[in-house]
């Protein structure tokens, strides 16, 4: 009984922790884009909140937290309040299978740094980013505005074509690392990061992993100069702060499943396992904020073209090649 009670403090505590650091780097990371965007664009970006306007996220936050939250007279209730939080709890959830380093022996007691090893970990992550399309759908149609819907359809359409090519660039992975799991496949990095062997699996995976967080080049469900903010135009307050978390926790999960199977995961020299799955995440991070400040929009024939006819057929391709080279 004393053993499964301090196996549930200890998942509660890693829960905590994981939770509070993805909140804390999803609104540090609004602050890094904005002050690099500003560079990229020759301006300045925050400076009035603090130093440097370090102090800009809490503002943002206090701003959210207070504003009033107004729900369209003519809007489905239910379905509008929920919306948001499917997208970020979706966003946020997928962490439950990352790890975050090799097992910890803490007092005699070894300690797992994932808060779930399930041997489906990458089906646990790819069923979550297909509910994650619900938000967005939901979203939209619920608010009862043209707009909205419109947002609404085309981010139902493009998170589910890019999905097929998504699942498809992993599948190679799963061949080499001969498991789901996401702690095995790390292990299977031990002597090179898959990377090295799947360069195109990795670039599908990134672009498609972009379209599906509605990611510039891929905003199409936004589109703010087209569409007044897609499909959350009619959210306010800490709901429509809501959709914001959940697309800046989900460029951290993309940070995180790219290093998990593409750079070796939390492996790396000197510095803490943590602290390295930390730095190839911003990494990722930076890269997605500099294709941002650097591609102008996709029309929709374009996204959809991309999806479909390049980035489909190239996956196959690369699994026909890596089932041949595994079986020679």
């Amino acid at each position: 009984m004393g053993d499964g009670l301090i196996g549930f403090l200890i998942l509660i505590l890693k829960l905590a922790l994981v939770l509070g650091c993805l909140l804390f780097f999803a609104a540090y990371l609004v602050w890094v884009e904005r002050k690099l965007l500003a560079r990229f664009q020759v301006r300045l970006g925050p400076n009035r909140a603090g130093p440097f306007g370090l102090l800009q996220p809490i503002a943002d936050a206090i701003k959210m937290l207070t504003k009033e939250d107004v729900v369209p007279e003519s809007a489905d209730r239910m379905i509008f309040l929920l919306a948001p939080a499917v997208v970020a709890a979706t966003a946020l959830l997928m962490f439950a299978v990352v790890p975050f380093g090799p097992e910890m022996t803490i007092v005699g007691r070894s300690i797992p740094l994932v808060i779930a090893d399930l041997n489906v970990g990458l089906l646990y992550v790819f069923a979550l980013s297909s509910l994650g399309v619900y938000g967005v759908a939901l979203g939209g149609w619920a608010s009862n505005s043209k707009y909205s819907l419109l947002g609404g359809i085309r981010g139902a359409a493009q998170m589910i074509s890019y999905e097929l090519a998504l699942g498809l660039s992993l599948v190679p992975i799963v061949i080499l690392a001969r498991s789901f799991s996401l702690v095995e496949i790390v292990e299977a990095q031990a002597r090179y990061p898959f990377i090295l062997v799947q360069p195109v699996a990795f670039v599908i995976f990134v672009i498609s992993a972009m379209a599906e967080s509605k990611r510039i080049p891929f905003d199409l469900p936004e589109a703010e100069n087209e569409l007044g903010a897609g499909f959350h135009t009619e959210y306010s307050g800490m709901r429509f702060g809501l959709f914001f978390i959940g697309e800046y926790v989900h460029m951290q999960a993309l940070g995180a499943l790219v290093a998990v199977f593409f750079l070796g995961g939390w492996r790396g020299p000197f510095l803490p396992p943590p602290v390295w799955l930390m730095i190839k995440m911003l990494l990722v991070a930076l890269v997605m904020i500099w294709i941002r400040g650097t591609l102008p929009r996709l029309r929709y024939d374009q996204l959809m073209a991309i999806g479909w006819k390049v980035l489909l057929p190239v996956a196959l391709v690369n699994i026909w090649v890596t089932g041949i080279m595994v079986l020679i």
